[in-house]
């Protein structure tokens, strides 16, 4: 992974290309990440501004320069904007796994966004990466989020009970896996 340089390997799509998030895409961060009905199953609360959102663009190329986290803006090439973002975290190189996650804009539900994003993300971490496993943090009430990730193949694995504290709530998560073998693009 050191060897991706200052920026990550842009992953194109059909109707999407995943890229590193400049600071002129806070407007498209966030509309993603200051909508409340996006935050309601995110672990963190909404953003407020512009400069909320350039900040967190920030402390995502940091996280990236130490390798901890890979987190990519979902560009609508129809739009041209930044419509969600999807990450790779937690990636252990030594047992080929790593935790996934996607967060779009309410604007964008339904229309096939995620599923293509993820693809392109489960792509290049099974074959640029050869990981031989994906896991995923899934809010059990996340409805859309839930059939997603089953529509893609992935098997619930456990139920952890009150795992996040957000918003003045208790949320159980629900952990979802994906094996390279059972992978079909």
């Amino acid at each position: 992974m050191d060897r991706w340089g200052s920026e990550l390997p842009e992953l194109e799509g059909e109707r999407l290309c995943l890229r590193m998030l400049k600071r002129a895409d806070a407007p498209g961060v966030l509309s993603v990440f200051g909508d409340p009905e996006v935050i309601r199953y995110w672990s963190s609360p909404e953003l407020k501004d512009l400069d909320e959102a350039r900040e967190l663009i920030d402390r995502i190329h940091g996280l990236f320069e130490k390798r901890e986290l890979f987190q990519w803006g979902i560009h609508s090439t129809e739009l041209d904007r930044i419509v969600g973002t999807c990450t790779l975290q937690h990636v252990d190189t030594t047992h080929k796994r790593a935790e996934v996650g996607i967060a779009l804009g309410s604007k964008s539900w339904g229309h096939g966004f995620g599923s293509e994003a993820l693809g392109l993300l489960f792509d290049f971490a099974f074959n640029a990466l050869d990981l031989h496993r994906l896991e995923a943090d899934v809010d059990p009430n996340n409805a859309r989020s839930v059939a997603m990730f089953e529509k893609l193949g992935f098997q619930r694995e456990g139920y952890l009970r009150e795992r996040w504290h957000l918003l003045g709530e208790i949320q159980d998560s629900v952990w979802f896996g994906l094996l390279k073998r059972e992978w079909r693009p």
